[in-house]
């Protein structure tokens, strides 16, 4: 197997193509990506075999920022019976077991890409997922008990009822979700369905083993264009008390809190009160995503958070070269100020023309 399949929305299949053939690159490896539009997937094929297994261990992916899953997969099976789909995948597995244990395998994912078209496989893939994992425990595959991290989830990718992509990925480098989509409940009492985007950035950013700490009663939070609230919800539902700055008005039940004071100024000249501690600063303002990330980085810089979660819009044809380039800069202007930081970004399932960044300044 020498090639990768990564997830992604549809209509930024060039994104993650000229994101994976840059990160390839950098380790040594090179190969084309074949890119369908509005696929919701894209496959990077390697010259050399036995090179998309090293890019699935060594490209780390929460790096990517583009990809929502990282398979190793074959080459597109087509013309399978319906009749016997399953004889074919056992069959290409076998042909790897040589090079991979497969009795290190804990699941099998049977998917399709995240398109309208393909979601009527949907039905047909939880179907199918039923026999096929049987036929694959039959094999002495599926059974790995130990530490989950350690070992491998095996995929099926199915563009049609006939036709799939066959391979694996690593449980410490891919998503953890299937389809790489994790299943969030839009909360009854926010205020918006924005609120669904700074949860997303949580819950990947943030490891949940830590969660509990870096958010807390103590704690205060700055939302730079709140209005109507639904990232102020996500800070407030986890007990911190938070600036709302929009002049906007806010979600009468945000104010009944008690845990919110609406400051009705521009996001872009507000400043913290003075000798008022900001733990955590949250903006998701529909701007050029240079004047975003300039703004964050003066933050930063001025001491006045020490973490934040934002988004930067992307309606422009460069995607990838604008992230690349707002990231950049916000990197050389803490690096200016000797600042020691972690940058991480995703597009994330909630966010649409944008992506979703989060920058810890360390000690």
């Amino acid at each position: 197997m020498n090639k990768l399949a990564l997830y992604c929305r549809i209509g930024f299949e060039k994104e993650v193509a000229a994101e994976i053939t840059d990160k390839a690159a950098e380790r040594g490896v090179f190969g084309f990506a074949r890119v369908l539009e509005n696929s919701g997937y894209v496959i990077f094929e390697c010259y050399q075999v036995g090179e998309a297994d090293r890019l699935a261990r060594e490209i780390p992916f929460t790096q990517l920022i583009f990809a929502r899953q990282m398979v190793v997969v074959s080459d597109l099976f087509t013309e399978l019976s319906p009749e016997d789909r399953i004889s074919p995948i056992i069959t290409k597995f076998q042909e790897i077991q040589p090079h991979l244990n497969l009795k290190q395998s804990t699941e099998i994912w049977v998917e399709t890409a995240d398109t309208n078209e393909a979601k009527e496989l949907s039905t047909f893939c939880r179907k199918f997922t039923v026999p096929l994992r049987q036929a694959l425990k039959n094999q002495g595959w599926l059974g790995f008990k130990e530490i989950k991290r350690s070992g491998i989830t095996l995929h099926c990718l199915f563009v049609k009822s006939n036709a799939c992509y066959v391979g694996y990925s690593y449980n410490h480098n891919h998503s953890a979700h299937y389809m790489g989509i994790p299943r969030l409940k839009f909360p009854a009492d926010a205020p918006s369905r924005s609120t669904l985007k700074l949860d997303d950035a949580i819950l990947t950013f943030i490891p949940k083993e830590e969660e509990k700490k870096r958010f807390t009663e103590e704690m205060t939070g700055v939302d730079l264009g709140a209005s109507p609230g639904g990232w102020t919800y996500q800070l407030v539902r986890r007990g911190l008390f938070v600036y709302a700055v929009d002049h906007g008005k806010m979600a009468a039940s945000l104010h009944d809190t008690g845990r919110i004071e609406h400051c009705p100024e521009d996001g872009f000249k507000f400043q913290p009160p003075k000798r008022k501690r900001v733990d955590w600063l949250v903006c998701d303002m529909v701007e050029q995503p240079s004047r975003i990330s300039a703004l964050m980085a003066k933050w930063l810089v001025n001491g006045w958070c020490r973490e934040t979660i934002f988004n930067l819009k992307l309606p422009m044809k460069k995607r990838y070269v604008e992230v690349q380039t707002c990231l950049q800069n916000l990197a050389d202007e803490l690096e200016r100020h000797g600042l020691t930081f972690r940058i991480q970004a995703k597009h994330l399932y909630h966010d649409r023309e944008e992506i979703t960044v989060h920058v810890q300044i360390q000690d």
